[in-house]
């Protein structure tokens, strides 16, 4: 019999809210997270608005000692130890393990890069012939595994702890690696997570290839407008999501909360052939893992009531929805309800997959489907697909039980996961 598996905590640092309440409260009423950035203006960048999670030196303090603190110079590590450290209070488990690992836990939490603004603080350095005055921490803060290995270090973890990177989908595909294992018995509960580093020097590059927003830098909340026809490329942002990934035995006998149930899931990638490139989606591979996704899961596609999009406001978004109706067998009024946190937070790279599945257990945990905000004007294309009251504007009051989460990357990789509604 195939073992249940279950998400029993939740953490997030996000562009508009940092920590589970905050998160909760900007998604249910549609408001953005995203601002004017003086730092990509002063470096003359096209797209001059970001999302990026505002953190006090006070939040800092409350995940960080002093000495760690000393020197310290990564976003991504920091956004992902805190949303790691939340999901793990969050699912009622402990901070200290005596002074033994946890064999029965560990981690698989995804990245993109790993503290850029550190390496171009070390840079200098280098450069400058004082290599002996780089600290003691530039390696941890500048690996690609750093935020696994700081999480495995404050939670002591004994089982696999582990970073996976796979470009935009990497938060969405630790999920599935996190189910894989449990269902595998070789863990009782895996923090999944991913995150992403903010600033200029990880979004330098998609602004040079022109996919970024540049037609809204006198309006920040409206610069992200995924199925709009007026969309004009993503908006950069970054942070991080956690959920506790367990088993569902070890969740009921210690318990816990129960946020919601992980079907399955499927990643794949189109091999960049086809009509797959570096940048563009094979469609069939996008419909191929959807599909297979669905049929892991045990369910058929009329199942689901909602899909959390990829969706980034560039010219794919309709392409995405048409890969979803012939995945699914589904158009019209028939199609699920479908959105993109990406209206509200910008487009979180490497941090993409994990905020918006968090965005999506908490949808079903508290019966809603949140608004896209900034597309009252749908694209055609996608209205042509289908019907428009399948797009939320507003947030509804609803009771989905199993919501599609998928992502979709460079490098033409994609990952889907379906979650349910926990029914014991």
């Amino acid at each position: 019999m195939k073992k249940r598996v279950v998400i029993t905590g939740l953490g997030v640092v996000a562009p508009n809210g940092v920590g589970i309440p905050a998160f909760t409260h900007a998604i249910k009423n549609g408001i953005s997270g995203i601002q004017h950035d003086p730092q990509l203006e002063a470096l003359l960048f096209s797209c001059q608005i970001a999302g990026k999670p505002e953190i006090s030196e006070d939040l800092k303090a409350q995940y960080f000692t002093e000495l760690e603190l000393r020197g310290f110079n990564s976003t991504g590590i920091l956004y992902g130890v805190i949303a790691g450290i939340e999901a793990w209070k969050n699912a009622g488990l402990p901070l200290q393990i005596n002074n033994h690992p946890d064999w029965d836990s560990g981690t698989v939490f995804g990245s993109g890069t790993s503290g850029i603004d550190k390496f171009r603080e070390s840079i200098y350095k280098i450069d400058e012939l004082q290599t002996r005055r780089l600290g003691s921490t530039v390696v941890a803060q500048t690996m690609n595994s750093g935020i696994s290995a700081y999480l495995g270090g404050k939670l002591g973890l004994g089982n696999q702890v582990t970073t996976n990177s796979s470009a935009c989908s990497t938060g969405t595909e630790a999920i599935i690696m996190a189910y894989d294992r449990i269902q595998s018995g070789q863990a009782k509960r895996i923090l999944a997570g991913s995150t992403g580093d903010s600033g200029p020097y990880i979004w330098a590059g998609f602004d040079a290839l022109r996919v970024c927003s540049s037609k809204y830098n006198d309006n920040p909340g409206e610069g992200s407008r995924p199925m709009s026809a007026s969309a004009a490329g993503f908006v950069p942002g970054s942070g991080a999501g956690a959920l506790v990934v367990e088993d569902l035995e070890s969740a009921l006998e210690r318990g816990a909360t129960i946020y919601a149930e992980i079907l399955g899931g499927n990643v794949n990638s189109g091999g960049q052939r086809g009509n797959g490139s570096m940048t563009a989606p094979n469609s069939t591979a996008v419909q191929r893992c959807i599909t297979d996704a669905i049929q892991n899961s045990g369910i058929s596609s009329t199942d689901i009531d909602a899909i959390n999009g990829h969706l980034t406001a560039t010219t794919k978004d309709a392409l995405e929805i048409e890969n979803w109706t012939k995945a699914l067998g589904l158009d019209g009024h028939d199609f699920p309800y479908i959105n993109s946190l990406k209206s509200m937070t910008g487009h979180c790279l490497s941090a993409a997959g994990s905020i918006e599945s968090v965005a999506t257990v908490l949808q079903l945990q508290e019966g809603f489907i949140f608004g896209n905000i900034n597309c009252d004007d749908l694209h055609p294309e996608i209205t042509s697909l289908i019907h428009p009251s399948r797009i939320p504007l507003k947030t509804i009051e609803t009771n989905p039980t199993i919501i599609a989460k998928a992502s979709f990357g460079f490098g033409d990789v994609n990952a889907c996961v379906i979650f349910k509604k926990f029914q014991k």
